[in-house]
């Protein structure tokens, strides 16, 4: 039994004793965002740690996140992102492409993304790890099998919410390296100042959740 847990958590999060040695190291910072790094054993690429803040709710943000059809305005390089199955209000599936230049293959991948908050501290964590199937692969574009998001968000009085976002990702294939880089620096940044953007449309100036208190 602890064998078969020990294996989960390593499935799922990505936990070994080598990772839990390694520090994050800040990678860059601009304009009040923070990306983190450090190196996993399963991956050539590094997992990444984004620390912001945003003048907005809680259930601003999860609307933003939810709203998938919308993530080709904000997310880095991402070509196309379709919703599969909206299981409730607070989990769904989608499918997303990401573009990458050539001449290295697009990725593709798909979410499941599901909401929860603690009704004590108000945090709310959103989860949207890669699962397999539901979509065929597709010629000429390389299924990402293993990833692992994750959103946490914590209200700071003030409209103001603290987002700390992690990913762990073996995009498979060959990357070179001067591409790995600029998906783990130039990415972060550019996706989170086009999210500073995004929170402030009118789509989602008034949103709110039954299923999330602000």
């Amino acid at each position: 039994m602890k064998l078969n847990l020990t294996l989960i958590l390593f499935l799922l999060f990505g936990i070994t004793s080598t990772q839990a040695q390694n520090e994050w190291k800040l990678s860059t910072e601009k304009d009040g965002i923070k990306v983190y790094s450090r190196s996993v054993s399963y991956s050539k690429v590094k997992a990444l740690k984004v620390n912001c803040e945003f003048k907005a709710t809680t259930s601003q943000l999860v609307a933003a996140l939810l709203d998938v059809k919308a993530c080709t305005n904000w997310v880095y390089h991402t070509k196309s992102c379709t919703l599969i199955k909206q299981v409730s209000p607070a989990e769904l599936y989608y499918y997303s492409e990401i573009s990458v230049p050539w001449p290295v293959q697009n990725r593709d991948f798909v979410a499941h993304l599901t909401v929860t908050q603690n009704p004590e501290t108000k945090v709310v964590t959103v989860d949207g790890p890669a699962v397999p199937g539901m979509v065929p692969a597709k010629d000429g574009i390389v299924r990402i099998s293993h990833s692992v998001g994750q959103w946490v968000i914590t209200p700071a009085g003030n409209d103001l919410i603290k987002v700390e976002y992690t990913l762990q990702v073996d995009p498979g294939g060959s990357i070179p390296a001067w591409l790995t880089n600029l998906f783990a620096t130039e990415g972060p940044l550019q996706s989170f100042k086009n999210l500073r953007t995004q929170l402030q449309k009118p789509a989602y100036k008034n949103a709110t959740f039954t299923f999330i208190k602000n």
